[in-house]
């Protein structure tokens, strides 16, 4: 291949909210990066938008909320159509509603103003690996513009963030195991339709949802018990929704304006690995699960947080022995556990009158405390824990508790809080013994643009912290707490790299 017409080193493939979200975060790590997108312009439709309080920590923790505002609320939650008490020790407990159209604007405004590159019009047609390399062809998309007809991309590694469909995971030979779906949604934004609002109504025939929106526009949602998957090629035609949707409520919409229609199904697939050489996977391209409750589209955001600080370390070359590989290690179990959880939930919504009792069963179930934080902290992601060694403090791999602190003394005001903390996008050793620590001398190696300290005391009234001393992960979780200083310098080890040369 001739010389590239661009030259980086991460390529991310697609720049929906997964896509963005890494350009985002490889971005802030230091690394230089390109996004290919398919599409030319913005998202016409709303589709995802859902927002749980895992993600909306994350937003927090890159100091996102202030330019996206207070969402309004998502209202109750649900475990497969039965009401749930989303509830949880999270500040932004509960859920809520961002258009994936804000989301996308939000997120790829943060990743260009941090350098990253946005390239639309062009759709990925070829990978080629080489030992240091991946070399990537993409074609124009009709109506880009003067877009270079074909763009050829070279880069140290490549994303696939390019939803179920992935190019990405085709082209490089992922195993992609699994089922198909087989029962399915329908569903149209409309306007110009009189209906009542329906939250999970059960009918003989099928189960049936709608809500009025914004600007009088109504989304409905239907599933005809025992109706084959459809296998038409894109989305459904309006006539099957309106006659779905009659034939299990018995009201007329046929006389509405469709807006945009789509359906989705339950089909189950996971790739085998995230990563192969020098290409990984993350959001739908290494996961295809129902979209129930947003939980897709939150489960890609957690693992653009979790993959883009170390693909950065690795492409800087700061990046210990196996970082990279921890992705997979961590990324693939929280995936498979959520995918078990949404198979459980669609079992549960699209089945008929044989899940009834089972129905029944669950909600007995969720009146039980224990149950229900259970499974709220399971939909709202903020129960994810990665891994610890033996003996740990039982907030290793878990994310980091939210602490307002009283004062700063690493700079002239300090963070306000611990999520403040994370926002350069660094380690953080927070330390609220208000005085100097074999702890803080241990780090000292570290603090060359890797790690931060912050020597701080709690919020005066605010919650009793967890810990006196604590290493924080960019993507907010802990990854050493309260142990010995021969702890903490194998954990900065481990997911800082080699202490610098004194």
């Amino acid at each position: 291949m001739s010389a590239p017409d661009i030259d980086t080193q991460v390529l991310v493939v697609g720049a929906g909210p997964v896509g963005l979200m890494l350009a985002g975060e490889l971005a802030l790590g230091g690394a230089d990066v390109v996004v290919l997108e398919r599409r030319i312009g913005p998202l016409t439709e709303s589709r995802a938008s859902t927002l749980h309080a895992r993600t909306m920590e994350l937003l927090d923790q890159r100091g996102l909320l202030e330019e996206l505002g207070t969402p309004p609320a998502g209202g109750p939650g649900h475990f497969g159509g039965t009401r749930l008490d989303l509830t949880t020790d999270s500040p932004y407990s509960g859920q809520w509603k961002v258009p994936q159209v804000r989301t996308e604007e939000l997120l790829e405004g943060w990743a260009t103003r941090l350098g990253a590159r946005v390239v639309k019009g062009h759709r990925l047609t070829d990978l080629r690996t080489a030992p240091h390399t991946v070399e990537a062809t993409a074609e124009a998309e009709p109506g880009s513009g003067g877009a270079a007809s074909t763009l050829r991309v070279r880069a140290a590694y490549v994303v696939g963030c390019d939803g179920e469909s992935s190019t990405v995971r085709e082209l490089a030979g992922f195993a992609f195991p699994g089922r198909d779906a087989t029962r399915e949604l329908l569903r149209a934004d409309v306007a110009d339709v009189q209906v009542p609002d329906r939250r999970f109504e059960r009918h003989p025939g099928g189960l049936a949802i709608s809500a009025r929106g914004p600007g009088g526009v109504t989304r409905v949602m239907v599933h005809e018990y025992g109706a084959p998957v459809g296998r038409e090629p894109g989305p459904p035609s309006f006539a099957r929704v309106a006659d779905t949707w009659r034939r299990v409520t018995g009201d007329d919409i046929g006389g509405g304006a469709p807006l945009w229609l789509n359906s989705f199904g339950d089909a189950l697939r996971q790739a085998s690995q995230y990563r192969r050489g020098r290409i990984l996977l993350a959001g739908d391209a290494a996961h295809h699960q129902m979209p129930v409750g947003g939980q897709a589209l939150n489960l890609g955001l957690q693992d653009a947080a979790n993959l883009g600080w170390k693909l950065a370390a690795e492409v800087r070359g700061t990046a210990g022995p196996g970082l990279l590989d921890s992705y997979h290690a961590e990324r693939h179990p929280a995936g498979r556990r959520v995918l078990d959880n949404i198979a459980a939930q669609a079992l549960l919504l699209l089945g008929g009158s044989g899940t009834e009792q089972v129905r029944s069963l669950f909600g007995e179930l969720l009146r039980e405390p224990r149950v229900r934080a259970h499974l709220a902290g399971t939909i709202a992601g903020v129960d994810v824990r990665y891994a610890a060694e033996p003996g740990a403090h039982r907030l290793v791999g878990a994310r980091v508790p939210y602490l307002r602190f009283g004062t700063g003394t690493d700079t002239t005001e300090g963070p306000g809080s611990s999520f403040a903390a994370l926002r350069p996008g660094r380690g953080v050793l927070v330390d609220l013994g208000g005085r100097p620590t074999p702890v803080l001398a241990a780090v000292a190696p570290w603090r060359d643009g890797r790690v931060d300290v912050v020597a701080a005391t709690p919020e005066p009234g605010g919650a009793a912290p967890e810990f006196t001393s604590a290493l924080l992960r960019p993507d907010g979780h802990v990854a050493w707490a309260d142990g010995t200083v021969p702890e903490l310098e194998a954990a900065l080890r481990r997911w800082f790299g080699p202490a610098a040369r004194r």
